[in-house]
């Protein structure tokens, strides 16, 4: 039985790979991630940390770290298709940067994801106006299946009660080395 779910974040730089780790290990699913801009192959890191992982190359991948329009602009492309892999059981596709990251100017990742019959899980930060930055992503995603919110950083109690009356926290992930191990441990805390 097919199942998938969106790993999105509130920004890029936020989490979004580890929580990408933490599901594919702990639903047995395999990992997709669409778009790449920048060198550095988020592919690479799920495969570090979850070596077991069925990773799907990316459909584009751009040697520039910008937003995937402009990547793709850089090297005389258009993004103008992302087929999604089959497979069988669960596929994690993690999106690139923000939910409003452009894929093409006529294109944001938002609205190409929300064509996916996914389940959503939306990954924060805890930073000085992280708050308004997931409200406003849960707002973006109102009327999609949003599975709820996993919280990463310094743990901050009053920021954390005005964010679960607005979604579910499905994982507080605090300061840690990313390991095999600590993604074993967070996947073992994984409920869904």
């Amino acid at each position: 039985m097919q199942k998938r779910y969106v790993v999105a974040g509130i920004g890029t730089d936020v989490g979004k790979t580890i929580v990408a780790a933490i599901l594919v290990k702990a639903l047995k699913a395999a990992y997709w991630k669409p778009v790449q801009s920048g060198l550095e192959r988020d592919t690479d890191i799920i495969q570090t940390l979850v070596p077991e992982a069925c990773c799907y190359p990316e459909a584009y991948h751009f040697k520039m770290p910008v937003s995937p329009h402009q990547a793709a602009a850089a090297e005389g492309l258009i993004i103008e298709s992302l087929p999604v892999p089959y497979h069988e059981g669960t596929l994690i596709i993690e999106l690139a940067g923000g939910l409003m990251v452009p894929l093409r100017p006529d294109l944001l990742s938002l609205d190409w994801a929300k064509t996916l019959e996914a389940e959503w899980i939306l990954v924060s930060r805890y930073y000085l106006g992280s708050i308004n930055h997931t409200l406003l992503s849960l707002a973006a995603l109102e009327g999609q299946k949003v599975k709820g919110v996993v919280l990463i950083g310094d743990l901050n109690e009053a920021s954390r009660e005005v964010i679960a009356q607005r979604s579910p926290i499905l994982l507080e992930i605090p300061k840690a080395e990313i390991t095999p191990e600590q993604i074993t441990i967070w996947a073992n805390l994984w409920t869904l």
